[in-house]
Order: C-alpha cells, then sequence, then structure tokens
C-alpha cells in the first residue's frame, strides 16, 4: 500500500488529505504549522481534520519517517532537499497558480493584484528552488472582473481537488507523465505585509480595485489614513480631483487618470 507524509495547511490542505484518505493512502504523519492566535483563521483546520481521521500530526517538524510519496498542500514553508529525498517516488506541491506564472507567496492575490483573467492550480514536482519543479497537472479558473481573492482562492482550492483526484493514480503508480515548467516564461512573487494594502490614489481606477479586490476581507484590507476600503465599482464619469470625496453621504474618489471610483464599503478606524 502506498504511504505519504503530507505536510499541509488551510482549507487545500484539508481538501487534499481528503483525495489522498479516499484513494486509500497510507499517511503515516502530517505535518501542519500551529496556529497564530494574531492571525484571524478563517479557514479549515488541517490539525483539527487530521486528528479526526485518527492521523499522527505534528507542528513544524522536518523529522519525517520514509515513505512513497511527500505532499506539500499550501505548506507555508519550503521543504529542504533532505525531506523531499524521504519520498521514494518523489515530492509533489500543489501551487495555487498556472504555473510558471505567480510562483512564491499569495498567489492568488497577486493574481488579482495584476488584473489576470484567470488562474488556476498546479501539482508539481518539488526541488530545491521555489515552484520550480516539472509540472504534473493544472486546472485553470477564470477570475471575474470583481471577484475578490477569497472568491478567486475557493475556486483554486476546488481546481486543486481537481488536479490531485485526477493525479492520484498515476503518483501512485509511478507512471507520471511530466510537462516542462519553463521558468523564463513565468514569474514570481514574495510575500505580502498589511502595509501593501496602502491605496495610491494616482494610480488608475483600475489598478486600485485591483487591489481592492486583492486584499479585501477576510484578508488585512486596502487603506488610506484612518479609513479602510474593502469593496469598490468604477464608475462611468471623471473627476478633477484624486483622492476620496462625499457626495450625498456617499464615497467616492477620483483616480491619477480622471475616473472615479464608488466606495461601495468602507471602514472608518479609530
Amino acid at each position: 500500500m502506498t504511504s505519504a507524509v503530507v505536510f499541509a495547511y488551510h482549507d487545500v490542505g484539508v481538501r487534499c488529505l481528503r483525495v489522498l484518505l479516499e484513494a486509500g493512502v497510507t499517511i503515516p504523519l502530517v505535518v501542519t504549522h500551529q496556529d497564530d492566535p494574531n492571525e484571524n483563521r478563517w479557514f479549515a483546520s488541517v490539525a483539527e481534520f487530521s486528528r479526526s481521521k485518527g492521523l499522527k500530526v505534528r507542528e513544524e517538524t522536518l523529522d519525517i519517517p520514509a515513505c512513497d510519496l511527500v505532499f506539500s498542500f499550501y505548506y507555508r514553508r519550503m521543504l529542504p532537499p533532505e525531506v523531499l529525498k524521504k519520498g521514494r517516488q518523489g515530492a509533489y506541491n500543489m501551487h495555487g497558480s498556472l504555473l510558471p506564472k505567480y510562483r512564491g507567496r499569495a498567489p492568488v492575490n497577486w493574481a488579482v493584484l495584476h488584473g489576470e483573467t484567470e488562474t488556476g492550480a498546479t501539482l508539481h514536482e518539488m526541488t530545491a528552488k521555489p515552484d520550480a519543479g516539472r509540472i504534473v497537472d493544472q486546472e485553470r479558473v477564470p477570475i471575474g472582473p470583481d471577484e475578490t481573492a477569497v472568491e478567486v482562492l475557493r475556486k483554486v482550492t476546488d481546481a486543486a481537488e481537481k488536479v490531485l483526484r485526477r493525479s492520484i493514480s498515476p503518483l501512485v503508480e509511478n507512471r507520471i507523465t511530466f510537462k516542462p515548467n519553463n521558468l523564463a516564461q513565468g514569474s514570481y512573487f514574495g510575500g505580502r505585509k498589511p502595509e501593501d494594502g496602502r491605496i495610491d490614489w494616482s494610480k488608475s481606477a483600475r489598478e486600485i480595485h485591483n487591489l481592492v479586490r486583492a486584499v479585501a476581507p477576510p484578508y488585512p484590507g486596502a487603506f488610506f489614513n484612518q479609513m479602510k476600503v474593502y469593496r469598490t465599482k468604477i464608475e462611468k464619469g471623471t473627476s478633477k480631483t484624486i483622492g476620496p470625496y462625499q457626495e450625498n453621504g456617499e464615497w467616492f474618489a477620483g483616480c491619477g487618470d480622471g475616473k472615479v471610483l464608488r466606495l461601495l464599503e468602507v471602514e472608518e478606524q479609530k
């Protein structure tokens, strides 16, 4: 029977663990992160799910047994080569983009921020470099012009489950046909901080709208001065001023390209 050690976190981690269990894969160990008490955890707990299935769980360890496969499902840290070598049939990661685009951290947020019209989930071979290994399979999902990052992430999570369901038999039977992951055609992005949500009104209405979508709750939110902006809409009119203003009790903002954003949902910070 095929065995797999799984490093996992978030909804993708839970959904992919369930796929492995349903496929009859033996999981001797699940490694996950300790939840940060200062972080708003709005997603499923890998630790709770694993314990409910009688699986052995550890937090933040690289001391793992030899196994047939090693998986990383939205685990937040790179796995070193000595861990990857523990998988006799390979080590594989589920990434939230269409590799080679958006390698690195927060791929869904970056895709929304840049106004992409599609993204997806990619299962790929893990190597010493981040998201650089050969591709096993991918599933595309569309990004609507007003969708927030969390709405897109839910679709990416569904796509990740589909990819793993298609791939698990070839992985177990060691008959994968890899596709190239041409890094020269892609891009790499680092993690994001709350400060990255600061709005620069000199940018275009579309750029600001995309920023708001990319960091909308449950992420920290876009902001200016003492106000957070959670949802916007690009209006048809134009403005000669730059920055936020009120009309009849509603908030608007003039942008650097002369277009106007309606600030549909704002929160004043005290």
